[in-house]
């Protein structure tokens, strides 16, 4: 039972890590490779090109890690609070639906919503005589749509992990609250949120190890040649180069450059976490 998915990580996780050598070779059509050490680094770090995709990457990510990362614990917050067990379930299921979207319907989604001509956003806005934006053509709107496209599509799910945490709070400590007569607030700041800090803690350092990432399929599907510039990211450029130039080292040499950082993220994020909360991922 355990076979698929050990050979899943082993092929897919496992076994790049070896390959992750052509970092530093120069590829041949026939083998062996030749060993060039840190030349392809070198040569992406003199690249102007890659440091504009890298600051894309740290503007996009930190504005996911500010208004993203909180509404999923708000979100669970609030379905707590729902006592009504039809309600909630209709609220659950609504607000599950669009993980379950892939990125190209969500894309379309938006791009039909945001448009200038008929979409139904410039419609609202028009009523209040607002003159209407290309939001997909504006260089500064185009990364706000990827932070919202990402809320209204993970919150609902992500929440999910918030709410088995809640969950498991002992019911006896609501009850002594409400004895020395806490009110439903002071419940939430006084025994929920410290009952769910260490899960927010843990994936809060998992978030940081993919503070580089920013999400591949998102911003393909969200990119065209006016807003390229502004959203063109780490991975859409190992993309382009990898893919679609054919130098596979140097693309290697990108993602390798990613890893490394996302591990150093990570152990950051630990060590803060551990001295300000005392939780971390050990």
């Amino acid at each position: 039972m355990m076979a698929p998915g050990i050979i899943f990580f082993l092929v897919l996780h496992y076994y790049p890590i070896w390959e992750a050598k052509i970092a530093f070779e120069q590829l041949r059509i026939i083998p062996p490779n030749i060993w060039v050490g840190l030349k392809h680094f070198q040569t992406l770090l003199a690249s102007p090109i890659f440091y504009q995709v890298l600051l894309n990457t740290l503007i996009i990510s930190g504005m996911k890690l500010i208004f993203v990362f909180p509404v999923p614990i708000m979100v669970a917050l609030m379905l707590n609070e729902v006592r009504g067990g039809s309600l909630r379930k209709f609220i659950q299921s609504a607000i599950y639906l669009p993980h379950f979207l892939s990125w190209v319907v969500i894309a379309g989604i938006f791009i039909a919503a945001l448009s200038p001509s008929d979409g139904a956003v410039n419609q609202i806005t028009g009523f209040f005589g607002m003159a209407p934006v290309s939001y997909m053509t504006d260089s500064g709107s185009i990364r706000w749509v990827l932070v919202f496209s990402e809320i209204w599509r993970s919150a609902g799910w992500d929440s999910l992990l918030y709410l088995a945490a809640i969950i498991a709070i002992d019911q006896q400590l609501y009850d002594a609250a409400e004895m020395d007569g806490a009110n439903r607030w002071q419940k939430i700041l006084h025994v929920t949120i410290p009952g769910i800090t260490p899960t927010i803690a843990t994936i809060f350092i998992l978030n940081a190890g993919m503070f580089l990432s920013a999400d591949l399929n998102q911003v393909i599907n969200f990119q065209n040649d006016v807003v390229r510039s502004q959203i063109d990211i780490v991975d859409t450029y190992v993309y382009r180069i990898g893919l679609q130039t054919g130098e596979y080292s140097l693309a290697t040499a990108a993602g390798l450059f990613k890893a490394v950082m996302g591990m150093i993220l990570i152990l950051m994020a630990h060590l803060v976490s551990k001295r300000l909360t005392g939780k971390g991922v050990w």
